[in-house]
């Protein structure tokens, strides 16, 4: 019993943490500039969000690309993004789904979380997306390409589950390694990315955009 007690709260104690993160993040949506938000919203969502926008990418990394990478793990990868009013908050909530096919094992891995508008570091201008996953899973930040045709995803890990195993136990981390840190997805149908939506509400909206 005692055991189980500390695996518990192990797990509040971690979750909690990430609480406090997303808290920080938040703080940081805040100071980014309203106008250079919607800008970036309108560039990912092709146009203002609205009550509900779904932006989709894609990359099935062939043969050639893959002799160029040895190191690369990924063989697929799929990036839904997601923006929904939240009329209670007089704001916009958005998240992210990740789905990753491995190059040399079986089976489809994905990842969910929340995002939120964060400065490039290194151009202390640009908007991205920093998205997290919950009790300390790691994440990613999304920026798009000049012509917004593709979605530059950089990880340094995150945590993903095999959808086969769906438990808990089934978690393992994706890390950055010496060819998984930054990836170029094309933007597609949203449609493409359906997959990845388990709640069926939300898979019919998604497959009439």
């Amino acid at each position: 019993m005692k055991q189980a007690f500390l695996v518990v709260a192990l797990a509040v104690a971690a979750c909690t943490a990430a609480t406090s993160t997303a808290q920080a993040q938040e703080d940081v949506d805040k100071a980014v500039d309203k106008g250079l938000a919607a800008a970036f919203d309108n560039r990912m969502f092709a146009g203002p969000p609205g009550a509900k926008a779904y932006a989709c990418f894609v990359r099935r990394y062939d043969a050639n690309h893959l002799a160029q990478h040895p190191k690369q793990k990924v063989g697929t990868m799929k990036l839904l993004v997601s923006a929904e009013d939240a009329p209670e908050d007089e704001t916009t909530n958005y998240s992210f789904r990740l789905g990753v096919t491995y190059r040399h094992r079986s089976g489809n891995f994905d990842s969910s979380g929340f995002c939120n508008h964060a400065l490039a570091t290194e151009s202390g201008h640009e908007i991205r997306f920093e998205c997290g996953v919950d009790c300390e899973g790691g994440g990613i930040s999304v920026a798009l390409s000049k012509d917004d045709k593709s979605a530059i995803a950089r990880l340094a890990s995150i945590r993903m589950w095999n959808r086969n195993k769906p438990d808990d136990d089934a978690g393992e981390a994706l890390l950055a390694g010496a060819d998984d840190k930054i990836f170029r997805l094309d933007r597609a149908d949203s449609r493409e990315c359906a997959e990845l939506v388990t709640d069926r509400k939300e898979l019919a909206a998604l497959r009439h955009k």
